[in-house]
């Protein structure tokens, strides 16, 4: 039987230890999120919810995301074990120079709707940690002053070219001027995407006033506060901003880029040049042809074409294609470390992020960024150490598969 008896004070003492009081509202949200999805829902919580489904959503029915997601889902590791994984390099060689992460921040538009704090911030986070951050086009901060914000940091610009070829070599010009050593040209975007969050939403660049996000804005006054009493909220790089992002695109940017243009580019750009949006073998080879240093195998998160290639899918065969060419990296429905370590075993150089660090953004503001890296770092260390491998850089094709539906 059970011998029941009164606790002594000595016993009770290390059970009655409160947690101490955090009195910092961002530290204590950011303190009870263990994964980007914890950060997901927090952003969810502090954005409007126009805001929050710009970052979140996709493109017509987002089986393009869902796809990826689910691919990644599918991986199965092969680990092996009775190995020394007290050491592990999380470091790479990205495009010549090391990264201490296995992943740069992918470029997303109109960031400084998410947080006011914006481009600056993540910029900085990609400074303080190691890794190249990339500036998109459509930003809402100049190239020149991301350069300032993060003078050491490892700086990519994202390109997109539109109809009037003067402002895209100005851009060019200034980005090299500025420090910016990688050139990202996007190519999946001859118009835009349908992205009926943001129609239901009747997001507009900016956004406008009206009953809907009124009321919703009351229920998110920080939000609105941190908007009307910064800088304007506006496309640093754009002359013309009014209305929805696929109006912009169709408007501006050119539906007749071709081979030409990539080939011109080549030729104008002294640093290292990415063409973003392959999604076959066959364009790979193609780029490649025409002196891409990197293809980045991607759909656009899902936001262009839906029903598009999975790009971690196309991994293998573009690197068996090109892969002794080019750096061969991957991006789209990244939400964990293990989501990169499979990209990397499967060939890939690096895996770009851009929701995973954008949910950080929303969820806290710099400190969020820092969050978000330091939850995919952590997962990326824990997946090599239970696969059994001492870095990044010994992953091979077999510690991972994607395992077939069923």
């Amino acid at each position: 039987m059970v011998q029941r008896r009164l606790p002594r004070p000595a016993e009770l003492r290390p059970l009655l230890r409160p947690a101490p009081i955090v009195w910092d509202g961002t530290e204590r949200r950011l303190a009870r999120a263990a994964s980007i999805a914890d950060l997901r829902a927090i952003a969810r919580r502090r954005t409007p919810r126009a805001v929050f489904d710009y970052t979140d959503g996709a493109a017509d029915g987002e089986l393009s995301l869902r796809r990826a997601r689910q691919a990644f889902a599918r991986a199965e590791f092969h680990p092996t074990v009775l190995r020394d994984v007290s050491d592990v390099d999380t470091g790479r060689t990205i495009l010549g120079e090391r990264s201490t992460l296995p992943f740069a921040f992918a470029p997303t538009g109109f960031t400084r709707m998410m947080n006011h704090e914006g481009e600056r911030a993540v910029a900085a986070v990609a400074q303080q940690v190691g890794i190249p951050y990339t500036l998109s086009t459509m930003g809402t901060t100049t190239i020149e002053d991301v350069a300032a914000a993060a003078p050491r940091a490892r700086k990519w610009f994202q390109l997109y070219l539109w109809r009037d070829r003067a402002p895209a070599k100005d851009l060019v010009q200034r980005a090299a001027e500025a420090g910016y050593d990688t050139l990202m040209l996007t190519v999946d975007t001859p118009v835009g995407g349908a992205r009926l969050r943001d129609v239901h939403n009747g997001l507009t660049i900016p956004p406008a006033l009206s009953l809907k996000t009124f009321v919703d804005g009351a229920m998110h006054p920080h939000w609105w506060i941190n908007l009307l009493t910064t800088e304007p909220l506006t496309f640093a790089s754009l002359a013309s901003t009014e209305g929805t992002v696929a109006d912009l695109i169709n408007r501006v940017f050119d539906p007749a880029l071709t081979m030409a243009d990539v080939e011109w580019l080549r030729g104008t750009w002294p640093g290292k040049l990415v063409i973003k949006g392959i999604q076959s073998v066959e364009d790979a080879r193609r780029v490649v042809d025409a002196g891409a240093d990197a293809v980045l195998l991607s759909n656009h998160g899902g936001r262009q074409l839906d029903r598009a290639p999975v790009p971690i899918e196309l991994v293998e065969p573009v690197v068996q294609a090109v892969g002794d060419r080019t750096e061969v990296m991957v991006d789209t429905g990244i939400m964990h470390g293990a989501d990169i370590v499979a990209a990397i075993a499967l060939g890939a150089r690096a895996a770009l992020v851009g929701r995973a660090y954008l949910y950080g953004l929303m969820a806290g503001g710099q400190r969020g960024v820092v969050k978000a890296v330091e939850i995919l770092a952590a997962e990326i260390v824990r997946t090599l150490q239970l696969i059994g491998v001492n870095g990044v850089d010994e992953l091979r094709p077999s510690h991972v598969r994607i395992r077939p539906f069923g």
